[in-house]
């Protein structure tokens, strides 16, 4: 089994959303963000979470095995807070960070227990549910400096685009790894899925 860390970027402003997204409720009463945390260790057994660094984890109810970064600079865009999670991830021996959103609660662990299994040191793999790309993406250890070159609110599809022969898509049967919570009217979509 590869070593794959999980990071999870949970730094944004939830501007569209027009509130924390990361508390809103589902359906079973759970938290958004402890849901997408709960999935994730349940996967990868860990997780560094990317919180801006005005968050209160006590008020986000962070599980205790959550490894939690503060980012300073979480103003500047997305890339700010994925660079500081390989920054702080890249002294591990891990082959590949996979790298989740906090906005996407409903990816099935099994989904990514089977990511994992896929990644490795040169490779780039990601899912696909009928036909649509999407998250979390497993970045193999090679494709690390350049994701630490990456700016403002850009994520690193670029790199995935660039390094297309290393790409490898995996058809999933989980709509949730398509499934952000966007806007308020999103819950509706998720609720079903959790």
């Amino acid at each position: 089994m590869p070593r794959v860390a999980a990071l999870m970027l949970g730094a944004g402003f939830s501007r569209r959303f027009g509130g924390d997204k990361r508390q809103a409720r589902l359906a079973s009463g759970q938290m958004v963000l402890n849901r997408a945390l709960e999935n994730a260790l349940a996967a990868f057994g860990a997780v560094t979470l990317v919180l801006r660094s005005d968050d209160d984890p006590q008020a986000l109810a962070l599980p205790e095995a959550v490894d939690v970064l503060f980012n300073p600079r979480s103003a500047q865009g997305m890339a700010s807070s994925l660079v500081l999670g390989i920054e702080h991830l890249r002294h591990g021996d891990a082959d590949a960070i996979a790298v989740l959103l906090a906005d996407m609660p409903c990816i099935q662990p099994a989904t990514l227990q089977a990511l994992a299994q896929r990644s490795g040191p040169e490779d780039i793999v990601l899912p696909s549910w009928q036909g649509q790309r999407g998250h979390p993406v497993l970045f193999g250890r090679r494709f690390w400096p350049q994701l630490l070159t990456l700016s403002g609110d850009r994520g690193g599809r670029e790199i995935v685009r660039a390094h297309a022969d290393c790409v490898k898509v995996l058809a999933v049967e989980d709509a949730g790894v398509c499934l952000d919570l966007d806007q308020a009217a999103d819950l509706a979509t998720l609720n079903p899925l959790v």
